[in-house]
């Protein structure tokens, strides 16, 4: 199993909820307005304050356009792209946690001394800046702090180890909250099952069966799908 496929397995195994926006009238045909679902697809119910804050948050600018750069690297060193989904650039995560540095300042120390410490490493290193190393190069230098002490408690580990545990969980929850992450999961959300029952087996082992009379009266769950159609005079036909 490779990173992506690890990372997606301890993905799946936390969600636990999800979110449907529909609205049908009783023929079926969808009734909810398209200025409404745009709205509701930005900042579903967010208040009046909340609308405010993101607003403010957006118009500022915390990296500047060469920490964006570097970001957008590490970011996609972090989760690259598969043959079916594309990389956490490809999904905006980079402005995700521009967003996020700015909703949380006390990320901020972290994240930007963390990216000059990659440059300076790499100029050490290397002679140039993060973004303009190999790949090779780049993995080298991030395998020396990918890989926290654990019998060293988070916040008493060294600046660079602190800010690439940073960078891993914001980019995997910026990316696994994105359109594009939910499809990578398959994830969704709350979908009708069908039970029929417990089964056979089951009851055979604690001797005990349902009863035909009680069954008759019971769901044919073959048939769930099947729209009822009523007479005139309010007579169920099917």
């Amino acid at each position: 199993m490779d990173r992506r496929e690890s990372i997606r397995s301890i993905i799946l195994g936390s969600v636990a909820g999800g979110l449907a926006l529909n609205g049908c009238n009783p023929n079926g045909e969808k009734e909810v307005d398209d200025e409404i679902l745009a709205k509701a697809e930005h900042h579903f119910g967010r208040t009046p304050e909340e609308k405010e804050l993101i607003a403010q948050l957006n118009a500022e600018q915390f990296f500047n356009e060469h920490e964006l750069t570097t970001v957008a690297v590490l970011c996609d060193l972090i989760l690259p792209a598969n043959e079916n989904f594309g990389s956490a650039t490809d999904a905006e995560v980079p402005d995700f946690i521009e967003f996020m540095a700015k909703d949380i300042p006390e990320l901020q120390i972290t994240l930007r001394g963390g990216l000059m410490w990659l440059d300076h490493k790499c100029n050490t290193e290397f002679n140039t800046g993060f973004a303009a190393s190999t790949q090779a190069q780049q993995k080298q230098i991030l395998d020396t702090i990918a890989y926290p002490d654990i019998d060293i408690p988070g916040n008493e580990q060294p600046l660079e180890v602190q800010f690439f545990t940073l960078m891993r969980n914001l980019t995997l929850t910026g990316y696994y909250t994105s359109k594009m992450g939910i499809e990578d999961l398959g994830y969704k959300g709350n979908m009708p099952n069908v039970w029929d029952g417990v089964p056979e087996e089951v009851l055979a082992q604690h001797g005990v069966s349902y009863e035909e009379e009680w069954l008759a009266k019971c769901i044919d769950q073959s048939t769930r799908s099947t729209i009822a159609e009523w007479d005139d005079k309010g007579n169920l036909l099917t």
